[in-house]
């Protein structure tokens, strides 16, 4: 039996509206407290998106949730019809079997129940200033008695208007903080990395077919996924694409997904609830609700594991996903970018990747060409990789020769854009910051690290032709060409086919020193 309306009603429901920050949890909160008084099976809340042209369920509580998309296209007709119908204080009233276009609208299309719509603003009443334009509306669904007892609904507006409010506001806050970080990283990484900035080097050379892709394709939000070797850019023309889209003022956030244990990959995508696993000590948002309003770029998206992918389908489908632990459903509004350097229809054929999360993710493809594929881009990238490099590492801009270039054209570039940045960045280390010692750094002159190709046409030496003193030239070698790293898809393990750990014991066995092929000062070789 429900108990009448009492101020107390209204008291409770303003205690929940003060006590969460976000309107999904207040809803929550509140539909219980309603049912003491009606018979409410469902409580939501809606925002009519007049841009987008939908109407986007905020959230909902009770013992009955819609079976509809949270988000719900309208045409030009019915666009008009609710927003005609927003006005401050409205409430709309049908009663169980009752229905027309405004209420098939609103309400959810399955329920034959009584409804009770009232229009909501944000922040208005209480103070006796104008109500502000009214953005939405609170949905009770339930028996007759609920429609006979509208005027309890009518008490929740204000309430709820202020949590709608607060909602807004805090994901305002929030969307433009992720903006301020991402821009913040986008800045550091142009002056901390040796790699390609916001300008495209090659844009009108050997990478003019791939930027008249980015920009025929930055014009809309459909999914780019773009395929390149490693090294080649991708990140770059991820981040070209986000900055001539409409979403360039929002955030951009970069995920390796090979780089995230399988175990937390849905808490990082997706976010986590308090108490959802051991360690979860506080609500944590993922990275699409970071990214909301902006571009998402999952990096290596082929190493994604089979849960996360059906997961991921869901978001590109209609945009909700839940966080781990959660109970209600989530919007967002993010624009995925995707980049591998795997070969996907081997990994689809060998059941490692869907096919329906393929379609999805492969709209616009855009293949990156290899830097040996645009050798006319060697030069202009040598000559600002050097000057950057001249610049952070001693205050004085480098200038590569012709002599240097020919060289550096020469070269294959097995790591493409990125080997091309390590070899100048050493070049400028091993030439004390006066000039580019490309041939050492190169390895022609037999120092540093040594290129994947042969740098001597002569051959060993009959007495050193030991099985160790073999395995150490074939393992410098290998360093050399992924400069000194030994783990991951790019390193020397992988090369070898070796296990990691099983490697760094049988280098230390014959004492080779990893850390002479890296970038940076040189160090005395391990002992034996």
């Amino acid at each position: 039996m429900q108990r009448a309306p009492t101020p107390s009603l209204l008291l409770e429901v303003w205690r929940e509206v003060g006590r969460h920050i976000e309107i999904a949890e207040s809803v929550e909160r509140i539909a219980p407290i309603l049912a003491q008084t009606l018979p409410a099976t469902r409580v939501a809340v809606r925002r009519l998106d007049r841009a987008a042209r939908q109407l986007v369920t905020l959230a909902e509580g009770g013992e009955r949730r819609a079976a509809e998309s949270a988000r719900r296209d309208l045409d030009a007709a019915e666009l008009k019809l609710v927003a005609d119908w927003l006005k401050p204080g409205r409430v709309q009233v049908w009663k169980a079997g009752e229905g027309d276009r405004l209420r098939a609208l609103l309400a959810t299309g399955e329920t034959r129940e009584a409804v009770v719509a009232g229009a909501l603003c944000e922040g208005s009443g209480g103070d006796g200033a104008k109500p502000a334009e009214a953005v939405g509306f609170l949905l009770v669904e339930g028996a007759d008695e609920v429609a006979e007892r509208a005027n309890v609904v009518s008490l929740l507006l204000d309430p709820i208007g202020v949590a709608l409010a607060n909602d807004r506001r805090v994901h305002e806050i929030e969307r433009l903080r992720e903006a301020a970080e991402a821009e913040n990283r986008a800045l550091l990484s142009r002056l901390e990395r040796n790699d390609i900035s916001a300008s495209v080097v090659g844009a009108k050379s050997g990478l003019k077919e791939v930027m008249t892709r980015v920009d025929q394709v930055s014009r809309t939000d459909a999914p780019v996924l773009i395929l390149g070797e490693t090294g080649s850019g991708k990140e770059v023309a991820a981040r070209a694409i986000h900055a001539r889209s409409r979403r360039g003022a929002g955030p951009f956030l970069r995920v390796n997904c090979g780089a995230i244990p399988p175990e937390l990959v849905d808490s990082e995508l997706f976010g986590h609830e308090r108490g959802a696993f051991t360690g979860a000590l506080a609500q944590r948002k993922g990275w699409f609700e970071r990214a909301d309003g902006g571009t998402l770029f999952l990096d290596e998206i082929g190493e994604l594991p089979a849960a996360a992918q059906v997961r991921l389908l869901r978001v590109l489908q209609d945009g909700t996903f839940e966080r781990v632990g959660g109970q209600h459903a989530l919007n967002v509004d993010v624009r995925i970018v995707a980049a591998t350097h795997r070969d996907m229809q081997k990994l689809i054929a060998d059941g490692r990747f869907r096919e329906d999360l393929w379609f999805r993710v492969s709209v616009f493809p855009i293949r990156l060409p290899a830097l040996r594929e645009r050798t006319q881009d060697v030069a202009p990238l040598a000559r600002h990789f050097a000057e950057r490099a001249g610049l952070r590492l001693h205050g004085v801009a480098l200038v590569p020769d012709a002599a240097d270039l020919a060289k550096l054209e020469n070269y294959p570039w097995p790591g493409n854009v990125r080997e091309l940045a390590a070899v100048i960045e050493r070049a400028a280390i091993l030439g004390d910051g006066r000039h580019l010692a490309i041939s050492v750094a190169l390895g022609s002159a037999g120092g540093g690290a040594t290129p994947t190709r042969a740098t001597s046409d002569t051959p060993a030496d009959p007495a050193d032709a030991s099985l160790d003193s073999a395995t150490i030239r074939h393992i410098e070698a290998a360093l050399a060409a992924t400069v000194g790293r030994i783990e991951g898809p790019a390193g020397v393990a992988a090369r070898l086919g070796v296990n990691p750990h099983t490697l760094r014991s049988r280098m230390r066995k014959l004492g080779i020193d990893w850390r002479r092929f890296r970038p940076g000062p040189p160090y005395a070789p391990v002992a034996p």
